[in-house]
């Protein structure tokens, strides 16, 4: 028997070890999805802890207070890089592939310069509004907004060189530092100052991440210029920087609408709120959120074949193909949602014992994943299908209804008026999606019902 076991264990082995060592640049991008996927999911578990002990070392109170600061940071974070930290995607690969590395190594400097400089302008501008309206914002929020502020610059160059690192294929340059390191590095010096008799507190922890951004940052920079450096080689520098920022200025558009309509809520509730209704509404969210990588997961494995399918004139196959992504994103979402909940009391008490008020508005976000979850990856099938400009379009009228129903919302009903708001503008974003999709390619985007569709995909 155990002979046996062996004699079928080793060709398995063997064909898994294969794989591993194959070189072509199918198996290549495999694998980096594969690693990719794997970190992202390694990151939720460390982000997830991380709020956890987060909360439970300083307490709900001024864990709100380090919510909001950080939401701020990773808002203006992103939009630093002005889009360069997507189209980088587009422009590295090409001029390496050319031989022209002038511009590679121009892209590259250029890049980091422009990321810097806008970041910089968000940090004074950011200093100078707090300081122009210190009477008017709470004390206990002015010294950890400082604080969050002078992690942009550092928090934008890890974010480019993501970028970067993608470009190149180098994930583990690409997606340790920001996903494991970053989080990692902050509960280590969070807990090294509580152990140094350091008070617990907001302004504690956020100096904690500064301290983690700018030292993932340093390291990230060190290491990925050591392989950059034997890709380019040393050389002139050549800029095209009007036709770069052309490019990436649509990509910015549409990653500040991502950006905001994730956050939006907890801006506007930190408004009407104390900051322990903040954090309570916080752990909700995050909670509840752990059900989005399935959805997550789905675009991982379907988008390529949007394409592909798409490219070849396959449109019985493309129409298959959507279906089984929206069966894929709904029906996995749907049996998550329910474990998600069912356990839902326990996980928030881990927080701490008054975070289990934020069971209820798990119930109201878990109908947005759902709704959301329902079309599938529907935003990135009209992006990768030439409709992003409409796609932009129905993200901008979501997000602005979000911000309209937020203010309606919260000051009557408070952090279940801001699940509400959120629900509401996802239904209609999504509803819009799902029209988009039906008039302008002929298919049916919904996990339930519907016929399969060919035809009229353009």
């Amino acid at each position: 028997m155990i002979a046996a076991k062996r004699g079928f264990a080793l060709p398995q082995l063997d064909g898994i070890i294969a794989r591993l060592r194959d070189k072509s640049g199918s198996a290549s991008a495999k694998r980096g999805a594969l690693f990719a996927f794997a970190i992202r999911v390694a990151s939720a578990g460390i982000a997830y802890l991380s709020q956890i002990l987060l909360a439970r070392w300083i307490g709900a109170f001024e864990f709100g207070i380090f919510a909001y600061v950080w939401v701020i940071v990773l808002i203006l974070g992103g939009l630093s890089t002005i889009g360069l930290n997507t189209s980088v995607l587009r422009f590295l690969p090409e001029y390496r592939e050319t031989g022209k590395f002038d511009l590679y190594r121009g892209f590259l400097r250029g890049s980091r310069a422009a990321t810097l400089l806008v970041s910089g302008l968000f940090l004074a501008t950011g200093l100078g509004v707090t300081w122009a309206l210190q009477d008017v914002i709470a004390s206990y929020y002015l010294l950890p907004l400082v604080i969050a502020f002078f992690c942009l610059p550092g928090f934008a160059i890890t974010d480019i060189q993501d970028g970067v690192g993608r470009a190149e294929g180098w994930m583990d340059l690409a997606l340790v530092p920001p996903y494991i390191q970053r989080p990692l590095l902050l509960l280590i010096f969070l807990g090294f100052a509580l152990w140094f008799g350091f008070e617990a507190s907001a302004v504690t922890a956020i100096g904690a991440a500064l301290a983690a951004t700018y030292v993932t940052t340093i390291s990230q920079v060190f290491f990925l210029d050591r392989r950059l450096a034997k890709r380019a080689g040393p050389g002139p520098s050549t800029y095209k920087m009007p036709l770069w920022l052309k490019v990436s200025a649509p990509i910015l558009l549409m990653h500040s609408f991502v950006m905001l309509m994730q956050h939006v809520d907890i801006l506007v509730l930190n408004a009407f709120v104390t900051p322990e209704q903040v954090a309570i509404y916080f752990a909700a969210i995050k909670t509840t959120s752990l059900v989005a990588f399935v959805h997550f997961a789905v675009i991982a494995s379907y988008s390529a074949g949007f394409t592909e399918h798409h490219a070849a004139g396959r449109l019985d196959d493309l129409a298959d193909h959507v279906r089984e992504a929206c069966k894929w994103s709904f029906w996995p979402s749907l049996f998550a949602t329910a474990a998600i909940l069912a356990i839902g009391m326990p996980l928030l008490w881990l927080f701490g014992s008054e975070f289990t008020a934020g069971y209820p508005i798990m119930f109201v976000l878990a109908i947005g994943m759902l709704l959301r979850a329902v079309v599938g990856p529907a935003e990135t099938l009209l992006t990768v299908l030439g409709h992003q400009n409409i796609c932009a379009m129905v993200m901008f009228g979501a997000l602005v209804m979000n911000i309209i129903l937020n203010i309606a919302l919260i000051p009557v009903y408070g952090a279940i008026g801001a699940a509400a708001a959120t629900v509401g503008a996802i239904a209609v974003e999504s509803a819009l999606l799902f029209w988009l999709i039906k008039r302008r390619l002929g298919l049916h985007s919904l996990a339930i019902g519907g016929p399969r569709q060919q035809g009229a995909v353009q």
